[in-house]
């Protein structure tokens, strides 16, 4: 059986597909790739389905060295430094390794996160339909965290992907300069008109308490017009939560799935993949946009993403 050796981690890896759906109302979120979008790139450049499950790596990578009897095809999108057996790799395109060659990650060189696809996938159980590994409640991927020196990566088989040492245009959410475009609500009746106009003009900076559940923001207080505390409601991916200090809290992919403070405003689904590429120290800016506006930008992103695949796939 083919399988990766962990000969180091990298800060904070984990295995991710595109999410588990369906549980939230039990109090599981969906996890799943925080830049959902590079994710589905390194499968498509790997001849995989779009959900396969893929390493997601966090500023620093992991160093893994192949053991088996049999080469594999392995992709890797992000702004990364890639090196195989000690030699500078570029990120973008499919290509080999033989058993033996060692592959390391040593940093991301802009953004936060990186994805590494293996034609065929990896090996692992679902838990509710999904690979996506959920650690702080010890959820799918392998057993259920992050990856340890040590750890052996079992690989599904595969066959080789049509497109080999072909590159292909970078595509990196996180070089978007634009202000991230919001909707508001569902609670911005809790805040007067001057503060939402703060909100949409300010600049923020993350935090370092960043993570895969939320991002808390710094920045000029939002006041709230009469207290702080809703009743505990649905929290979505993107919601922005404004806790009793006024300083705002994006909810990521491991977030809670209900929250008792009052949400001025949501990140649109086009918007997702560059927020997950956020690290602490980022600053960033909210525009709005109206709901009909949110659906259009989704699903015009999604016709390019399609048209960009199927290139892919035909190896053009």
């Amino acid at each position: 059986m083919q399988r990766f050796e962990v000969l180091s981690p990298g800060l904070f890896t984990t295995l991710q597909d595109l999410g588990r759906f369906g549980f939230e109302d039990q109090g599981v979120p969906p996890a799943g790739a925080m830049d959902e979008f590079s994710a589905a790139i390194a499968n498509a450049l790997v001849d995989n389905p779009a959900d396969t499950g893929v390493l997601e790596l966090t500023l620093t990578g992991p160093s893994l060295r192949l053991v088996g009897d049999a080469p594999v095809w392995v992709a890797l999108t992000g702004h990364l430094a890639i090196n195989l057996n000690g030699e500078p790799q570029a990120g973008y395109q499919c290509f080999t390794l033989l058993p033996g060659d060692i592959l390391s990650i040593p940093r991301v060189l802009s953004g936060a996160r990186g994805y590494l696809a293996v034609a065929g996938g990896f090996r692992a159980e679902p838990v509710m339909g999904s690979v996506s590994t959920l650690m702080r409640a010890g959820l799918g991927g392998f057993a259920g965290r992050q990856l340890i020196k040590g750890d052996s990566l079992p690989l599904l088989s595969s066959r080789k992907p049509p497109a080999i040492n072909q590159l292909t245009q970078r595509i990196l959410p996180q070089q978007e300069r634009r202000p991230v475009r919001v909707v508001w609500g569902p609670q911005d009746d809790y805040f007067s008109r001057e503060a939402k106009r703060a909100f949409t003009t300010n600049s923020w900076t993350l935090s370092n308490q960043c993570d895969r559940m939320g991002y808390r923001l710094s920045g000029p207080p939002i006041p709230h017009i009469n207290g702080f505390n809703i009743v505990s409601d649905a929290i979505a991916r993107g919601s922005i939560q404004i806790p009793g200090n006024g300083q705002p809290i994006v909810a990521m992919n491991d977030r809670q799935t209900t929250g008792g403070y009052p949400k001025i405003a949501t990140i649109i689904r086009a918007d997702h993949a560059r927020m997950g590429q956020f690290k602490p120290g980022d600053k960033l800016s909210f525009e709005t946009v109206s709901v009909e506006k949110a659906e259009d930008l989704w699903r015009g992103r999604q016709a390019l993403f399609q048209q960009w695949v199927q290139t892919i796939r035909a190896g053009e």
